[in-house]
């Protein structure tokens, strides 16, 4: 990553930011889903 950044590769440096922001509002997601479940009082509305 820092390799790409100091090459100037745009697309490389773009679709690592992309990848890494998707899996960290997949992993939120995940947590929120198990939240909903493991306590009763939240609820997913």
């Amino acid at each position: 990553m820092v390799d790409s950044i100091n090459k100037r590769d745009y697309p490389v440096v773009q679709t690592a930011t992309f990848v890494f922001a998707l899996i960290f509002a997949l992993a939120n997601l995940a947590v929120d889903l198990a939240y909903a479940m493991l306590d009763p009082r939240i609820r997913l509305s």
